[in-house]
């Protein structure tokens, strides 16, 4: 039998009726639904194949963006379900190519098969085979190495996808909230695209990341967990980047995107299997920073803090000090309560690392601390050095210069904000020109056009103003309240029961134990905002975060 005997060897089985056919049209990405061969060009192609060999087409099945390495299309599935019904609509599947069909040679003669045990043919416009075993030895091969070609390019297009990345252009998907694309250079007809920062959608982020650690000052709610966080968000009136509502998913996505400080990781998951790639593999791209690493990092402690499998209620809220708060040297994890009985009945009570006490001395070699001791020499450290109103006013200095250039900063975003609203406003005025000088006539997509600019024009004025409203200009803090801070602490550490005590120090700061020296360590911005915040009768209005980090001399 000829090579392009397909369509022949076919037709000669129904000479007496004309074969019913339906077309399949697929294309792997949205850009060759467009331009490179078409869905158009396909449905002509089959359907003029389909009139030379006299057969009638009775239905179609189109997928439009989707890859053929497996049957998860929906169209696909449709048609094969219904090519296998009872009352056997159609004798033949028309397809452009077998690439079409499918990209994976072995599953592909699986759905022949299957097919054909219903009586339903495969036909391919651009290469035809027969149904004997020469035709179906040749049909295997095209199906390989379609297979082989498919593989082949998702290697190239990784590869060059990944180079794209590292000489820090932006890949094409859509960018996280906060940014937006612009053209960075051009290559021929290639255009290179990189970050910027959107101004009106960036500050949706920081308030984001602020109402987590801080809170709402404006309606004094204290600093909120995710579902807080997305309730407050859609009650408000924020929406995602495409329109929709928060939740609790994209919330914690955005809090735990290092692209906010600056640092975009390409190449970090695999897209089928959702596993992550080995370091190497990934590629750090630098981009616009619009979340400082201070904020970034209280943030990432503070979400651990929370994980109720780092962290259970019973430890976050229970009677031992520095359960959730000290951590081993070593590896990192928490430190437990552990009890010994010596040989005259006296009970001594430990902490001893989580980890080696779980899993054994291969995972961690630990550390372990009498509980009296160490809870005594971290209450003394505090009590004594970092409350005492003078180490305290040390400390915040430096955070008060900073807050300065912050300030500056700030300003420079509020200029940024003004620009975006005076622009959605200047857009809107123009178009309502045009309406006025009778240049265009207002129809439905004008109105929709309007619509959508003052939609805009309310986004970047709300934006604007609540960045006005919600910016702390003052940069110095006030002796007093340093001073009424020192007393409030003093007072918990010596007077409050543990559970309390623990309820502020974890609020502050994170103790790490190791063998031969304990360190305090947290944020001194954390620190800067629980002075701040409180007031002048010594109660503290509201504070979050953690880690501040003393000074490293020999009386850490």
């Amino acid at each position: 039998m000829a090579f392009g005997s397909k369509a022949n060897s076919i037709a000669l089985k129904a000479a007496a009726a004309p074969l019913r056919a339906a077309l399949y049209l697929r294309v792997s990405t949205g850009r060759q639904a467009k331009h490179d061969v078409s869905l158009p060009s396909q449905r002509k192609l089959n359907a003029d194949f389909c009139e030379r060999g006299g057969w009638t087409v009775v239905d179609e099945y189109v997928e439009p963006g989707l890859t053929a390495t497996d049957d998860r299309r929906p169209a696909f599935q449709a048609m094969i379900d219904r090519a296998c019904d009872p009352d056997h609509p159609y004798d033949v599947i028309v397809v452009h190519a077998f690439s079409r069909f499918y990209r994976d040679g072995a599953a592909m003669e699986l759905v022949i098969r299957k097919l054909r045990r219903h009586g339903v043919e495969v036909a391919s416009v651009t290469q035809p085979s027969g149904d004997d075993p020469s035709g179906a030895m040749i049909r295997q091969i095209i199906g390989i190495f379609d297979e082989y070609t498919s593989k082949e390019n998702g290697r190239q297009v990784t590869r060059a996808m990944t180079e794209n990345a590292r000489q820090g252009f932006w890949n094409g998907a859509a960018p996280p909230l906060g940014y937006t694309i612009v053209e960075a250079e051009r290559r021929g007809q290639k255009i290179k695209k990189k970050l910027a920062i959107d101004p009106v959608e960036a500050e949706t982020v920081r308030l984001i990341f602020r109402l987590y650690l801080e809170g709402d000052p404006a309606t004094a709610k204290p600093p909120m967990g995710i579902k807080e966080v997305v309730k407050w968000l859609n009650s408000h009136g924020y929406r995602t980047k495409k329109g929709g509502t928060f939740g609790v998913g994209p919330v914690h996505h955005i809090l735990t995107n290092k692209a906010y400080v600056g640092r975009w990781h390409y190449h970090s998951r695999n897209s089928k299997s959702g596993g992550k790639h080995p370091a190497g593999e990934v590629v750090e791209v630098p981009v616009p920073a619009i979340i400082e690493d201070s904020v970034f990092a209280a943030v990432e402690a503070k979400l651990a803090a929370n994980n109720p499998r780092v962290s259970p209620v019973r430890a976050v809220s229970g009677p031992i000090l520095l359960t959730t708060i000290a951590t081993c040297s070593h590896c990192g994890g928490g430190m437990t309560q552990r009890t010994g009985t010596s040989a005259t009945g006296r009970v001594y009570e430990y902490y001893t690392c989580a980890t080696r006490a779980q899993k054994g001395p291969t995972a961690c070699k630990g550390n372990t601390i009498p509980m009296a001791y160490l809870d005594d020499i971290v209450l003394k450290a505090l009590n004594e050095k970092l409350f005492a109103p003078e180490r305290l006013a040390g400390l915040l200095t430096a955070i008060a210069a900073k807050r300065s250039e912050r300030a500056e900063a700030h300003n420079a975003r509020l200029v940024a904000l003004q620009i975006e609203a005076d622009t959605a406003k200047e857009r809107l005025q123009r178009l309502y020109a045009l309406v006025e000088d009778g240049l265009a006539e207002m129809d439905d997509l004008l109105r929709e056009r309007i619509t959508m600019l003052k939609a805009d024009r309310e986004k970047a004025q709300a934006t604007l103003d609540r960045a006005r409203r919600e910016f702390g200009g003052e940069a110095a803090l006030d002796p007093e309240k340093i001073a009424a801070f020192s007393r409030l602490m003093r007072g918990v550490l010596e007077n409050a029961d543990n559970p309390t005590r623990k309820a502020y120090l974890r609020s502050l700061l994170t103790v790490e134990v190791g063998p031969e020296k304990v360190r305090i360590m947290g944020s001194r911005e954390t620190l800067f905002a629980a002075a701040n915040a409180t007031d002048s009768s010594g109660e503290i209005v509201q504070f979050s975060g953690l880690k501040w980090r003393a000074l490293r001399d020999s009386n850490s």
